[in-house]
């Protein structure tokens, strides 16, 4: 979901990143590597921990910094045996942070994809960079990763420019569910999703633009916080992405590692194109804080009138039955707007996105794009991206403006609104093939019938999140999700936090995971 345009050219590059060199020379950076071989932590101990959990322990002094690197770099390569979610990596040792960071020493991973760090090949999931291009600098994103102390240990995998419901892009092969191996890990953020949900890491980074973070988080049984457009800088390289669709952020196993690591990253730079009101207080207080009683709309029919599972639709239901029972007002409303000339708007955009991003990658590199270096789907939209004119896609940004007014109004009478995050817990590999013969019209249409309930909030730019809070009779797991006005984050992670309580999702385990491994 990016297009580089970098004031300083990326470079052909090594597998080894170019900022560890410098660590020495920084008293403020720490790269922690005191430890070579075997670590001495339990690894049911270190999959147990949530990040938050894991950094105390941490500062504590009960485990060093590079013990844990050295558990979670054995944990992200037996995982990834199993799962194929590691792009790049696992790095001998992680890439260096700040020692007195929040998270110091947490184990980290980057998705293939916008955020990037210096020396670090990024290849988007396209075979058009091949071993990957090392950016000169880090995005603002990693900056705030380095100094929450975050330890980055690989690279994630992803779609090819993050345009699928799936990760499975030909320039990796398929990331698997640690739940089911026969099922998709969810995309556009599915290796990061996978790779926590295994226990390899407590967190990791993931961005959004039609449902890229909550999507996975559902599939994996994971938190996914898309939030509001302006929250997280996508910058230098970009102003904003997918005519403002696209955001930045993580998933995690915990309502508190959201709230703190949002605390941490939600900077505004110089020349940032949208800078929104900051919270009246850290988002990590929200945690525990009683949400009062809030007006909760239910909806769990399709918007674009796809299937959904019956057994979806029943966990959103039981859903809100506890937020009843909690003392909130529930009713079932949805806001009206018309989806077929929203799905228009996004194939429009997307494809002019596609076009766009394709165009700096030719730029960047000197080598043209086609079939023989895209998935077929990818050529599709960016042949097609390359005829939409100004005018346009200026009427699809009218329509996205519309349906905003729309949604804006309806959330001046409800707090929020609660939906599925799928239509289906997840869907087999191959369902969604990027390398299939459709049309840019045919293939946009294909992936948001399998995910309806997410793009509408990327359009809106406003604030939503999936919570692991059911699971299917087939063992998968279930994302629901709760959606407000924007910059509503803060009440968001409250009510989030009074369902993790209400509703536990900590002790859930799926097959493929560290400590069965």
């Amino acid at each position: 979901m990016t297009v580089y345009r970098p004031h300083r050219p990326f470079g052909r590059c090594g597998l080894q990143h170019s900022r560890a060199s410098s660590a020495a020379s920084h008293s403020e950076w720490l790269v922690p590597s005191q430890r070579r071989g075997e670590s001495s932590v339990n690894i049911d101990e270190y999959a147990a921990l949530d990040a938050t959990g894991m950094a105390e322990v941490i500062a504590s002094g009960e485990v060093t910094a590079g013990e844990v690197a050295a558990i979670a770099r054995k944990a992200l390569t037996d995982v990834n045996n199993k799962l194929n979610a590691v792009a790049t990596g696992p790095f001998d040792e992680p890439l260096d942070y700040a020692a007195d960071g929040r998270f110091a020493g947490v184990p980290f991973v980057i998705k293939d994809l916008v955020c990037h760090a210096e020396g670090v090949p990024t290849r988007m999931g396209t075979r058009m960079l091949g071993e990957g291009v090392c950016p000169p600098a880090d995005t603002y994103l990693m900056e705030r990763f380095r100094a929450a102390g975050l330890a980055t240990l690989a690279v994630s995998t992803t779609p090819e420019f993050g345009f699928n419901a799936t990760t499975e892009a030909i320039a990796y092969g398929s990331t698997r569910n640690p739940w089911n191996l026969d099922y998709s890990a969810g995309g556009s953020s599915g290796g990061s999703a996978a790779l926590v949900a295994a226990g390899a890491i407590p967190v990791a980074h993931a961005n959004d633009g039609g449902g890229s973070i909550r999507i996975p988080a559902a599939c994996n049984g994971l938190i996914g916080l898309k939030p509001s457009r302006g929250r997280v800088s996508l910058g230098p390289d970009l102003g904003d992405a997918l005519s403002g669709f696209a955001m930045e952020f993580a998933v995690t196993r915990s309502v508190r590692d959201t709230a703190a690591l949002l605390d941490e990253v939600a900077v505004s730079y110089p020349g940032d194109r949208f800078v929104i009101a900051p919270p009246s207080r850290p988002w990590a207080d929200e945690v525990g804080a009683d949400p009062g009683r809030l007006r909760v709309a239910v909806h769990t029919e399709s918007w674009a009138g796809s299937y959904v599972d019956p057994e979806v639709a029943a966990a959103v239901d039981s859903v809100a039955a506890t937020l009843e029972a909690a003392g909130h007002h529930v009713d079932r409303n949805t806001p009206i707007f018309d989806w077929g000339q929203l799905l228009e708007a996004h194939v429009v955009i997307w494809s002019a996105f596609l076009a766009e991003s394709v165009a700096g990658v030719e730029a960047m590199t000197g080598i043209l794009a086609g079939p023989g270096n895209l998935e077929r789907t990818t050529w599709e939209c960016v042949q097609y991206g390359r005829r939409v004119t100004a005018v346009e896609l200026g009427m699809a940004n009218a329509t996205v403006n519309a349906v905003s007014r729309e949604v804006g109004r309806f959330f001046s009478e409800y707090d929020v609104l609660l939906t599925p995050t799928t239509n289906s817990p997840s869907v087999p590999l191959g369902q969604l093939d990027a390398n299939a013969d459709l049309t840019a019209a045919e293939w946009t249409t294909q992936i948001f019938d399998t995910c309806s309930f997410t793009p509408l909030f990327n359009a809106t730019g406003t604030p939503a999140m999936s919570l692991p809070l059911a699971q299917s009779t087939q063992g998968l797991p279930i994302g629901i999700q709760l959606a407000g006005p924007m910059c509503s984050e803060s009440m968001l992670l409250r009510v989030a936090a009074q369902l993790e309580t209400a509703l536990p999702w900590a002790d859930r385990r799926p097959g493929i995971h560290v400590t069965t491994l």
